[in-house]
């Protein structure tokens, strides 16, 4: 890494989709070992949702990139989707069954129960693993000792409507404010990460402290029209950005009409328009106002307070919508059921609704195929990467173990 550069990580957001990042971490730490470079991969990580669970695991062993990578890799390729939410049959009736039956038939329910689900699932379970396998304890150290230069994670607010970055950084760093974008100093704790990755709908809202008040808070990617800000703010010259989604669908794809689309159908449009649009037009954004700069004489440069930014994104090269039909039949049976209510069903070809299922396929032989793709896309684009990184443009046979010397 050089000297003068700070690197900033951006993780997007994608429920199960996240499992893609894990094989783009794998491939940059492969690659980095080939280079023989040494040193953190990132000095300024930031996430949201998914994202945000997989930046402080790996802000939390800034010291140690392989055993970072190698940690989320246990997790995401063991994956089970009792680890994430609530699948047994008493669960499932508590909180999905219960919130559909007050969306059909809450009018009735309301004049002899006081019912209030809040979710379609139940994520405790989730709190247990991230306690696991994100030891925030060690991210106060690690800035203190100059191994880590920030970390950040985004979370919406239901209660004023506007997006938080909560930020804990190596040294005092003014907050930005910006239209109905905030930031807050403040220690990262287990409650940010759970509030962040608070899919509406389908994960309960947590409540966090923001300057001395409380408020209610959901997933980060709900009206974050500006993904990659928080690592430029943090003093990042050059960002490298992992989606959860293809940026761009190949201009020749007519999917079938297969007549009015169902809930599921319009329920993984809207999460797609949450999780994805925002990161491609922020990273166009990015594109244009380096142009831009480009184009300024060094005088008008030093008068602007822009500055440009080097990124590299890396996205999948496939739908993942399509792979998670593949193992749509994967998902516990008490949730098909469930979700069947709304629309998905079927594997394969035959599959409806895999647009949502993506989101919650937390099962091992889809994070481990979507693990895969990601290592496989950023190894296709090795010298792209290693430009990135100022490294020697890679040759030869790169290790694929995450041990390897």
């Amino acid at each position: 890494m050089q000297a003068s550069a700070v690197t900033g990580l951006v993780l997007s957001g994608g429920g199960a989709r996240a499992a893609y990042q894990v094989g783009v971490l794998r491939a940059l730490a492969r690659l980095r070992r080939a280079s023989g470079a040494t040193g953190p991969l990132f000095d300024v990580i930031c996430g949201t949702s998914a994202g945000a669970i997989n930046a402080a695991a790996l802000a939390c062993r800034a010291d140690d990139v392989d055993a970072g990578v190698q940690a989320l890799s246990e997790v995401w390729e063991g994956f089970r989707a009792e680890q994430v939410y609530r699948a047994d049959s008493l669960g499932v009736i508590r909180s999905g069954a219960q919130w559909l039956t007050m969306l059909s038939l809450g009018f009735l329910v309301a004049r002899w129960r006081r019912a209030r689900p809040r979710s379609l699932l139940d994520n405790a379970p989730l709190a247990e693993l991230l306690a696991r396998a994100a030891p925030l304890r060690r991210v106060g150290p690690l800035l203190a000792s100059g191994q880590l230069r920030a970390l950040a994670v985004t979370a919406s607010s239901y209660t004023s409507g506007e997006h938080v970055t909560f930020y804990q950084s190596a040294v005092p760093m003014q907050p930005w404010l910006r239209s109905q974008r905030h930031a807050v100093a403040a220690p990262i704790a287990l409650p940010h990460l759970l509030a962040s990755a608070a899919i509406p709908f389908v994960f309960p809202a947590f409540e966090l402290d923001r300057g001395g008040r409380r408020e209610w808070f959901g997933d980060g990617s709900m009206r974050q029209t500006a993904p990659i800000a928080p690592a430029i703010h943090l003093g990042a010259d050059r960002v490298l950005v992992i989606g959860a989604g293809r940026m761009h669908e190949p201009a020749d794809r007519r999917p079938e009409n297969t007549g009015y689309p169902t809930l599921a159908q319009i329920g993984g449009h809207a999460l797609s328009g949450i999780f994805l649009d925002a990161l491609a037009v922020d990273v166009e954004r990015l594109e244009r106002i380096n142009r831009t700069l480009a184009l300024l004489p060094p005088a008008a440069l030093a008068a602007t307070p822009l500055r440009p930014i080097q990124a590299l994104v890396i996205a999948p090269s496939q739908r993942l919508d399509d792979i998670a039909a593949r193992h749509q039949a994967r998902l516990p049976a008490t949730v098909r059921t469930l979700l069947r209510g709304v629309g998905v069903s079927g594997q394969g070809r035959d599959a409806r609704g895999a647009a949502l299922a993506s989101y919650l396929l937390f099962e091992a032989p889809y994070t481990r195929e979507l693990i895969d793709l990601g290592e496989a896309d950023t190894m296709a684009r090795a010298p792209e990467v290693a430009a990135f990184y100022g490294w020697p443009p890679p040759g030869g046979r790169v290790s694929s173990g995450l041990s390897d010397g």
